[in-house]
């Protein structure tokens, strides 16, 4: 038979992004079809939804490994296929990466790296808003965020931090609550492009200027954040690559390589677009 890769995907907040998904599973398409296999998708609702199509598609004959993506905190999917002896690649970095392989793209150093920037323009008060907890990228992004404020000098105020925020909705009831402040940040850093787009619309309601008033840097890429007025400057992610990527790492391991040298991480591209400007003085 054709061998085959699998990719169960648990849509989420996350995956209203469907330009990147679509580029993500081109990817992952290309690179399998690249090493003559095929690729197998499927869709739950539910954690139980989820196992039992891992062992459905197993049973079945119709995946070989399974590509993982958004690597979790307390990842069961991990637990189940490694006790099961199953193949399988992380997009994204485990906290407990006994016999896991991985492709991600080093969301720390974006954050790191937009802190400094803003340290650059003059921000001194740089609040931050994280993405899902669940999710092993948000304790990388915030790790990110406070060596960019310890290298730049900056004193961390817990009151300008925020967590769990992954929607247009939950970003702007965070942006209101850190523009709300009596003593309030000049620039915010977000994890995800979509809760920086939500600050943009608190702004607005306060009456506030992105790129003036406060300026906003965020990590994603995605297309919406070409489109608003500033456009977003953010940190892009090459999704199409990942992809291809994790595919051609999963095929790997199914060949039997050591896990160990199956793990790569890569930079995300900095797009300066307008949103971040200098500190106003007053």
């Amino acid at each position: 038979r054709t061998r085959a890769l699998g990719l169960v995907l648990q849509l989420s907040d996350h995956d209203a992004q469907r330009p990147f998904l679509a580029e993500f599973l081109a990817g992952v398409s290309r690179g399998a079809s690249a090493e003559g296999f095929t690729l197998t998708v499927a869709s739950a609702d539910s954690d139980d939804h989820l196992i039992e199509t891992f062992q459905n598609l197993l049973r079945d004959g119709k995946a070989d490994g399974f590509i993982l993506p958004r690597a979790m905190v307390d990842d069961y999917r991990v637990r189940l296929l490694r006790d099961g002896k199953v193949p399988f690649v992380l997009f994204g970095r485990p906290d407990d990466d006994d016999e896991c392989c991985w492709h991600d793209v080093r969301g720390e150093d974006a954050m790191r790296d937009a802190v400094l920037h803003l340290s650059k323009l003059g921000h001194k008060r740089i609040g931050f808003i994280n993405g899902g907890l669940i999710y092993s990228y948000a304790g990388l992004r915030s790790a990110g965020f406070a060596a960019g404020m310890a290298q730049a000098n900056l004193v961390v105020d817990p009151k300008l931090i925020i967590e769990d925020v992954v929607t247009l909705e939950e970003g702007a009831a965070a942006g209101s609550q850190l523009l709300n402040r009596a003593n309030r940040p000049t620039a915010i850093v977000c994890a995800v492009d979509r809760a920086a787009l939500g600050v943009y619309q608190a702004a607005e309601k306060l009456g506030f200027k992105i790129g003036s008033d406060v300026s906003v840097i965020a990590y994603d890429g995605i297309q919406d954040g070409a489109h608003v007025d500033p456009p977003l400057t953010t940190f892009s992610v090459d999704a199409q690559l990942s992809g291809h990527r994790l595919a051609a790492l999963l095929v790997r391991r199914i060949r039997g390589e050591p896990v160990a040298q199956l793990r790569e991480t890569v930079p995300a591209t900095f797009l300066d677009r307008g949103s971040a400007g200098p500190v106003q003085t007053t």
